[in-house]
């Protein structure tokens, strides 16, 4: 059968049968059962009606944008060649191509999502000339809007939409004199002479390709993955920033049970795939291929070389030269919450295939708000749309820093980092109510005036929100406000029923280290970003968290009795929030409530306390997803069980915890 330049069968198989895919052998090479197949289907008709697939209209869109794009590249090349002194001819022959990585070329996107596209081109092209001379053109294009260079970025890139399809644009320059259209990136010769920048572009693509290399079937790799990215966006554990995982690493776990079981259906691979991660010898890396040597003088992942490569908890390697570890965010908490996913989602399947269960429930939107009695808010302030953009951005990219510290609080079990932050716009009246917005203690008369709106993910998109006046209060000199507010949330340990009196949870700390952290950033100012951390319970989280859903009253373990008791499950009003301020939920590191206030009106900083932990407050297990913590057994074949647990425990590091050779299917 003819196979892709990718090595993709036109029936998605890797087009090398009988060959071992993986650096283990498959734990079973059995076909699904005629339940699987059921399951299987299932699974599809619910994806569709959750819009997980676009139609075959909007794909064509996408495929002419590529093809427009293509041909703008090319001559992008073509301008810059003659601009260097190269004859028309030589310049007509140049080439440039685009390739196309992450969700889109994984076969995943959904509906509105945006094109990952890298820009290759020859030797004589420079990344200046990138973004001198390409937005330039894009912006004479009409069907380009939002053009917005990111000259700057750790992988600098152009951002824009053509056709209203969002592209980010990342650039590689080959040590090539010429780049055509029949160019494959897979040989890792091409990373010679090039500079870190291009070896990074170069990666994302390089990446994807070989994760379709290296699964047996791309049409079950695509279903399985579309189920679990959308069952980890549900669950609130898809983020790389925040010590989760990204769109990479999940689609090497999904790749990963491909291989090891290369025949069945995208329905069983879902089900294997809760069931060995929720058992995995983590750190025992998860690998497509073994590490391989390459041409640059640059690291690879070898923690028998390198001590830093041995802290990584849940190491997913790269399959692309050079292979590096893509889970290096993960701390203790965070593996501990996936873990606890991962077994919730093995027992909903096992519910699934006896027929108990649906697949809805398995994405059942995540409980993070509900879950905790305390957390922290941390707030990030300023007194404009790009200036927010970027401190809220460095915020972010610290935040696990903070999570990692907090491990190590006495009486804390976990620190759970919620997977976003929440942006809001306040115009404020006066320098009181400035404090107000930036310390998260908001009055009723500024709540009126102060609204969820999601920043600008561009800056240029950033400068012009600032520049718009959001209505006449604005033009009377009245200050507008962003905040973005992130939360994690605390599960305390159990009280010691030997112990009497209030408990106290001392975080000042890492508090204090972070907010260092977040201030040493060289283009902080003082007089114009506000960065606080405080301690709320779960009945001061305010409505937006929850996203439509009831917020859950206000409960009291101590209820007084007499007719006036009665339990409230409004907001804190005005007095409330005073009384909150004079009583100890924001602190300085010397335990005061005092914060000064800052001269252009944005919040000074300050550090979360001690928390008080009444004797009577119930504690938050760190595991608290599931009722029952067991696995469901894993399923293996009559006759065959004794090699499967073997290949089991050579992939994995550990033997099953279960194991069954009855088939599952629905109860009678």
């Amino acid at each position: 059968m003819a196979a892709n330049a990718n090595g993709i069968a036109a029936d998605g198989s890797s087009g090398t049968p009988g060959k071992q895919l993986g650096i283990t052998p498959p734990i079973s090479l059995t076909g699904p059962t005629e339940r699987e197949i059921q399951i299987t289907e299932s699974l599809v008709e619910e994806l569709k009606k959750r819009n997980m697939f676009e139609s075959p209209a909007e794909s064509k869109v996408r495929e002419v944008v590529l093809g427009k794009l293509d041909a703008l590249v090319k001559d992008f090349v073509y301008r810059v060649s003659l601009e260097k002194g190269m004859s028309e001819s030589l310049a007509r022959t140049a080439g440039g191509k685009i390739f196309t990585f992450g969700s889109y070329r994984l076969g995943v996107h959904g509906p509105g999502s945006d094109i990952d596209t890298l820009c290759v081109v020859p030797k004589h092209v420079q990344r200046e000339d990138f973004f001198r001379l390409l937005p330039e053109m894009l912006k004479a294009r009409p069907e380009a809007t939002d053009v917005a260079p990111v000259p700057d970025a750790y992988v600098p890139l152009i951002g824009l939409k053509f056709s209203g399809i969002s592209i980010d644009f990342t650039f590689a320059r080959l040590a090539l004199q010429r780049v055509d259209d029949s160019l494959i990136l897979e040989d890792s010769n091409l990373l010679k002479n090039l500079d870190e920048r291009d070896v990074r572009s170069l990666g994302g693509s390089r990446v994807t390709d070989d994760i379709l290399r290296l699964v047996p079937n791309v049409n079950t790799f695509h279903t399985a993955l579309r189920c679990v990215k959308l069952w980890a966006q549900r669950r609130a554990i898809y983020s790389n920033v925040m010590g989760f995982l990204g769109g990479v690493a999940w689609a090497m776990l999904v790749a990963r049970i491909c291989q090891l079981y290369p025949n069945t259906s995208a329905g069983a691979i879902v089900g294997r795939f809760f069931i060995i991660f929720a058992q995995w010898n983590w750190p025992q890396p998860v690998m497509l291929r073994q590490i391989e040597e390459g041409p640059l003088q640059v690291r690879v992942w070898n923690p028998k070389l390198y001590p830093s490569d041995r802290l990584h908890r849940m190491p997913i390697i790269t399959p692309a030269y050079p292979s590096m570890c893509s889970t290096h965010n993960v701390s203790q908490s965070t593996q501990t919450i996936m873990t606890q996913e991962f077994k919730r989602g093995a027992q909903i399947f096992n519910e699934i295939a006896l027929g108990t269960m649906q697949w809805s429930e398995l994405f059942d939107k995540h409980d993070f708000f509900y879950k905790y009695k305390y957390y922290l808010q941390v707030i990030a302030s300023s007194g404009s749309a790009d200036l927010q953009l970027k401190w809220s951005g460095l915020v972010e990219s610290k935040l696990r820093q903070l999570v990692n510290k907090l491990e190590f609080t006495q009486g804390l079990l976990l620190s759970h980092p919620f997977v976003k932050g929440f942006d809001q716009v306040s115009i404020t009246h006066t320098e009181e109510e400035i404090r107000q917005v930036a310390t998260g203690t908001i009055p009723e008369a500024v709540a009126a005036r102060t609204m969820v709106e999601d920043l600008p993910k561009q800056e240029e998109e950033a400068k012009e929100k600032a520049e718009e006046p959001k209505d006449e209060d604005s033009k009377k000199g009245h200050r507008i406000i962003w905040t973005t507010t992130f939360y994690i949330g605390l599960a305390v340990a159990p009280k010691d029923y030997n112990s009497s009196g209030a408990r106290k949870l001392d975080i000042s700390f890492p508090t204090q280290q972070f907010m260092s952290v977040v201030k040493q950033w060289d283009q902080f100012e003082e007089s114009a970003m506000g960065i606080i951390v405080r301690h709320i319970k779960n009945t001061e989280l305010p409505k937006y968290v929850f996203d439509g859903d009831d917020k859950p009253p206000p409960k009291s373990l101590k209820r007084p009795k007499g007719k006036n008791s009665k339990a409230s499950s409004s907001a804190p009003d005005d007095d409330s929030n005073r009384k909150r301020a004079k009583t100890g939920h924001t602190v300085a590191a010397d335990g005061t409530a005092a914060l000064p206030l800052a001269s252009n009106g944005a919040a000074a900083s300050a550090d979360a306390g001690c928390l008080a932990i009444n004797s009577t407050d119930a504690a938050a297990p760190a595991a608290a997803n599931t009722a029952d913590d067991s696995l469901p057994p894993l399923p293996v074949q009559p006759g065959k069980a004794a090699a499967e647990v073997v290949n089991f425990q050579l992939a994995t590091g550990v033997a099953p915890a279960t194991i069954s050779s009855t088939p599952a299917g629905p109860v009678a």
